[in-house]
């Protein structure tokens, strides 16, 4: 089974900076997208940001200039760089890896992010 590990989270006060990471363990295909979501307490999980094996890039509208997700050199990696953090941008962030064999997407255990 493809298995995805996250880390990176942590504690920091608005303004600060955060990068989380997510390696997938193995590539089953070379189109592929990956994804971070998150979810805070009493709400639903939402997209923030999503990349493709090409490069290409999907923000949520209230990340867009703050946050940016990139591959690793190796492409099994996934990166968010989150720059100048708000409170509410505290929640639990999930990576996903998904394409077309797979029959769900795949999703790491999360780690939590918190902004004060």
């Amino acid at each position: 089974d493809v298995q995805l590990v996250e880390s990176g989270g942590g504690s920091v006060q608005a303004g600060g900076s955060l990068r989380l990471s997510c390696v997938v363990s193995e590539l089953t295909s070379s189109d592929y997208c990956m994804g971070w979501f998150r979810q805070a307490p009493g709400k639903e999980r939402e997209g923030v940001a999503v990349i493709g094996s090409d490069g290409s890039t999907v923000y949520k509208g209230s990340v867009k200039g703050r946050f940016t997700i990139s591959l690793g050199r190796a492409k099994n990696t996934a990166y968010l760089q989150m720059n100048n953090l708000k409170p509410e941008d505290t929640a639990v962030y999930y990576c996903a890896h998904d394409h077309s064999g797979l029959s769900k997407p795949c999703w790491g255990q999360g780690t939590q992010v918190t902004v004060s």
